[in-house]
């Protein structure tokens, strides 16, 4: 299969891209790293009149580490940002995600910002941004907005990036505390393919053990990847015992929403998000009281 006939562009800057966008709106698609957008397009899903390559912006490619958050070009490739060590000890939970993601040609070409606006609701990169509250700079021709992640999912393939902007950066929260730590997995049918679901947390600790901070969440159970705020601040003040952990990733199950499908059922989805999303937690506050 081939996609249908569209022109192509290649874009110098980020101004270029707001022009080209201004220009085209719906009709115009970004191409980056392309590991979901050609295959739609080959499939024929989606077909846009004009492709914009920004691979070329070395604006778009960056990781910036400061006091309180980790600053990432859109344009980054993947395999650049798991390698980073610095990055690795300041946002852990990005490199844990990345290594569920595809495989190692995919993570080559794959960027951050392209995960992020394809916004595939079992994708792992999405659910790290909406546990972690992660902030899109997201730039059009009238100028720049920041968006959180909370915001940003609308639905399967939708956020709400409008057809003038592009993602220019994200900025991923940094946690200051001494005793921290995180954790991701999934299930999926093989290694690198689509998660059935996905589960990740990240917890801090107290001198005496005690939560003082949690935030959690699930992909592959709904239309996007989601978090759980309120049931997290349920676990501040507990010394995290399967009681309390498996109280709130109950719940967190029974509000999941899953389609089925040859691969599982909807019960067997929800079944799977509470166990995972249990294990996350036990998993992270382990690291937590190594620290």
């Amino acid at each position: 299969m081939k996609s249908a006939a569209f022109e192509y562009a290649r874009a110098s800057s980020i101004a270029e891209v707001c022009d080209w966008l201004r220009k085209g709106g719906d009709e115009t698609k970004l191409i980056a790293g392309g590991q979901s957008l050609v295959p739609m397009m080959a499939m024929r899903l989606t077909r846009p009149a004009r492709l914009v390559d920004i691979n070329e912006i070395a604006a778009l490619k960056f990781v910036a580490l400061e006091k309180d958050y980790a600053r990432i070009g859109a344009c980054t490739r993947q395999c650049v940002v798991a390698a980073d060590n610095a990055l690795a000890k300041q946002v852990p939970l990005i490199r844990q995600a990345l290594s569920w993601v595809g495989h190692s040609q995919t993570r080559n070409r794959g960027t951050v910002g392209g995960s992020l606006v394809h916004a595939d609701p079992a994708a792992e990169l999405p659910l790290a941004a909406q546990v972690l509250d992660a902030q899109l700079l997201l730039r059009s021709h009238a100028g720049s907005r920041i968006v959180g992640a909370a915001e940003f999912f609308e639905g399967p393939l939708a956020t709400v990036t409008r057809a003038d902007e592009c993602l220019e950066e994200i900025r991923w929260p940094v946690w200051t505390e001494k005793r921290s730590g995180s954790a991701f997995t999934e299930v999926s049918r093989r290694h690198g393919d689509f998660a059935l679901v996905a589960a990740a947390a990240q917890i801090a600790l107290d001198a005496d053990g005690r939560c003082t901070r949690a935030a959690f969440g699930l992909a592959g159970g709904g239309s996007i990847p989601m978090a759980f705020p309120a049931l997290a601040a349920q676990l501040v003040g507990s010394t995290l015992d399967d009681d309390a952990i498996n109280s709130v990733t109950h719940d967190a199950a029974t509000a999941l929403d899953p389609g089925g499908d040859l691969h599982a059922s909807p019960g067997y989805r929800k079944q799977l998000a509470a166990v995972l999303a249990a294990r996350m937690l036990r998993a992270a506050r382990d690291e937590a009281l190594k620290q």
